[in-house]
């Protein structure tokens, strides 16, 4: 596919970045630099899994994924998720945008808004799926944290099995594990067994790698985006053979320090890592094996007027740090489809905009 409609000039997108715009775009990295990590590219898939255990089929699915919508042959992804009506409530989320209860208009806002594939559930995905899987990667999310229980408790919980993602056509299947929980053991196993399953038939295994962990605030400090912790759930994240890591966009470090357990090394909170954004970001590439797990960040809830610019500086953010893109859901979809299109639509900008270089 053509890279036709590069519309954002790097103007638009240092007007985005506002007072920013400067430490962000010409920022280099030196604790991990550039030349030790394997940025995205259009050779990425055949130069890093063409090696690897991953059988054919694999490869076809990740192929699918990558060579689709606006960033098809880039390297970079831009997925559409919408699983947050079990995550957050059906009424949380989309009360703001009522349409977005209907399946159809999940997916045709991914489409229209040029995304690589769209993540649901198993319901809302295979609803629509013969009208669909062809025309755009499904992404199935077999397992939820549902809100309805009282008191609530940060419990993942398998709603669909692997086979179901294949028989719907999907080139994918989702799950999130809970790093820090004290249910995560069992997360972890029943996950691990879920994505040997996934590449046996063929598909491809995405990896939300979320921490939730009371002691995780601290002092009055949430370090549930600390870069040494996210970094360290995406390392075990990739150990089970996630092909895409899913992680919050880190905001700070020194996670281990503040709360005073785990193990560590000073070199992470000086020489490797400084307190810039773009570094907090390599350091969770890094530990995606240096890139050759593609790392995308979270796009966040949505806040209103200020979405567009967050969007924008998040996805900047993610590619100068040697990410490979955006996963944005709640900012598109709380608001009318011709604005959740555009939104998108600057995302993937940023990744189309040679100017925006991995530092």
């Amino acid at each position: 596919m053509a890279l036709a409609g590069v519309a954002a000039t790097i103007d638009g997108i240092v007007d985005k970045l506002g007072e920013d715009a400067d430490s962000i775009l010409d920022h280099r990295c030196e604790g991990i630099a550039r030349e030790q990590i394997h940025a995205p590219g259009p050779d990425h898939l055949a130069e890093v899994f063409g090696p690897s255990d991953r059988k054919p089929p694999v490869l076809v699915s990740l192929a699918r994924i990558r060579e689709h919508g606006r960033l098809a042959g880039t390297g970079y992804l831009s997925i559409l998720p919408v699983d947050q009506g079990i995550e957050h409530s059906g009424a949380a989320s989309f009360a703001p945008n009522p349409i977005y209860f209907d399946p159809e208009n999940i997916v045709n806002l991914a489409v229209e808004g040029g995304c690589n594939a769209v993540a649901s559930t198993l319901g809302v995905l295979g609803i629509v799926s013969r009208r669909w899987a062809h025309k755009i990667p499904f992404i199935v999310k077999i397992n939820h944290n549902e809100v309805l229980t009282y008191p609530n408790r940060y419990r993942q919980t398998l709603f669909s099995r692997v086979e179901q993602a294949w028989e719907l056509g999907a080139a994918a299947v989702g799950a999130t594990i809970y790093f820090g929980n004290e249910d995560c053991s069992r997360e972890l196993e029943e996950i691990t067994g879920a994505f040997a399953r996934a590449h046996e038939l063929g598909l491809v295994t995405i990896l939300w790698c979320y921490l939730r962990n009371p002691a995780f605030k601290h002092d009055g400090i949430d370090y549930h985006d600390a870069a040494d912790l996210t970094g360290q759930a995406n390392h075990i994240g990739v150990t089970i053979e996630a092909d895409i890591v899913k992680q919050k966009l880190p905001t700070k470090n020194g996670g281990y320090p503040a709360i005073g357990f785990g193990k560590t090394h000073d070199l992470v909170y000086s020489d490797l890592v400084s307190d810039h954004p773009v570094d907090l970001v390599r350091w969770q590439v890094a530990n995606c094996y240096m890139g050759r797990i593609g790392l995308i960040n979270s796009g966040g809830s949505s806040s209103g007027k200020g979405d567009l610019a967050a969007a924008v500086r998040t996805a900047v953010l993610n590619k100068r740090g040697g990410g490979c893109g955006l996963i944005s859901g709640r900012k598109a979809f709380q608001r009318p489809m011709e604005e959740g299109v555009a939104l998108l639509n600057a995302i993937q900008d940023v990744f189309l905009c040679p100017e925006v270089t991995v530092a």
